[in-house]
């Protein structure tokens, strides 16, 4: 099975710590659905997994170009269980939208909120205000969505941790199905990079995760991977198949993948991406890239990874293979029979510890 992802680059204004693919003009938009739909008409896969329709700001642009690739798409073999996601921001989603979506067989819808103050909301460069996003999310359940998941973020500048705690309170109020909060990193090529930012200092940020776990736990929403929570039974379909190093195709501008141990990636150039010159990596993974990439993919997941599994997809004993690894780090990763994961403490160096084995 193959999972598939649609980038869509538009947004009406790019956000200040955006480092995504993602612009706001739109002069070229007719032209880069034409090659966006010739690309999905030109590729066969096996039956489908899951679809993400990501940004960009998908629901930025007239829905009818999302009804278009809805349409490509449905020669592939889609069943009415298979999972498929469209990113939104608040102010750019209206209840007729959100009903057309639905109408093209869209079935989860992932808002970015980021924060419910309207004052960090101003200072990260959102186009909406706590209001409107309120709005967007009640259009999203008229319109019958009922998988739907709220991008949340912490660490802002001049951000509290009781700013964070009201956030998290007023958005589990909702209940949407799904949770993800990403601390804050400032990328290089981002304005924040160069701004003078009052960020939380390093206790705070970890006190602002370890009990958003905890409160989103009481709250019914598990944890599952280091920075995603859901109700039972809600869990992304499609980013696990990242996680877990399914098969996936991407479609778009800069768009990435993956099929039988193969990246791929595609132009970031428009002109060329509209000319049809589209992928312009394909590497072959070596079996060391593949088993590090089961391990440091895998272990972001709180199931962690299995021993047994890594032994039949490798031929190899994974605590053999990275016995030095598991004792440097032995304090923060645990072995529980087959099964190899990150104990709280790894979690918070998690980056240092998967650098080990690439």
């Amino acid at each position: 099975m193959t999972s598939l992802y649609i980038h869509i680059p538009f947004c009406k204004k790019k956000c200040l710590y955006c480092d995504f693919l993602s612009f706001s003009d739109t002069e070229y938009i007719n032209e880069y659905f034409d090659a966006l739909i010739r690309e999905i008409n030109a590729f066969d896969c096996k039956k489908v997994r899951s679809i993400f329709i990501g940004g960009g700001t998908p629901s930025y642009v007239d829905c009818g170009y999302i009804g278009k690739v809805m349409e490509a798409l449905s020669r592939y073999d889609i069943d009415e269980n298979t999972e498929i996601t469209i990113e939104a921001n608040p102010g750019t989603l209206t209840l007729d939208k959100s009903k057309a979506y639905r109408s093209y067989g869209i079935n989860r819808i992932s808002i970015g909120l980021q924060a419910w103050q309207n004052e960090l909301l101003k200072k990260l460069g959102r186009i909406h205000t706590r209001e409107a996003f309120i709005e967007n999310y009640e259009n999203v359940v008229k319109a019958g969505f009922k998988n739907t998941n709220i991008d949340l973020m912490f660490s802002l500048p001049d951000q509290t941790y009781e700013m964070w705690l009201e956030t998290l309170e007023n958005v589990t109020a909702l209940c949407p199905t799904h949770i993800s909060a990403y601390s804050l990193i400032v990328e290089e090529n981002t304005p924040f990079r160069n701004m003078e930012l009052a960020l939380p200092d390093e206790e705070t940020d970890r006190k602002m995760y370890h009990d958003a776990i905890s409160f989103l736990n009481s709250m019914g929403y598990k944890q599952y991977e280091i920075s995603n929570f859901a109700k039972e039974g809600f869990h992304s379909v499609h980013n696990c198949v990242y996680w877990q190093r399914g098969d996936y195709k991407g479609f778009g501008l800069g768009a990435a993948s993956l099929i039988d141990n193969c990246r791929m990636k595609n132009t970031e150039n428009i002109h060329d991406y509209i000319k049809g010159k589209t992928v312009i990596e394909n590497d072959i993974l070596t079996k060391a890239d593949c088993m590090a990439e089961y391990m440091f993919l895998g272990m972001r997941m709180t199931k962690g990874v299995s021993i047994s599994e890594f032994y039949n997809k490798f031929g190899e004993d994974m605590t053999v293979k990275y016995k030095s690894t598991f004792e440097k780090f032995r304090d923060f990763i645990e072995i529980d029979g087959d099964i190899v994961r990150l104990n709280e403490k790894g979690i918070d160096i998690s980056n240092m510890i998967f650098c080990e084995f690439v």
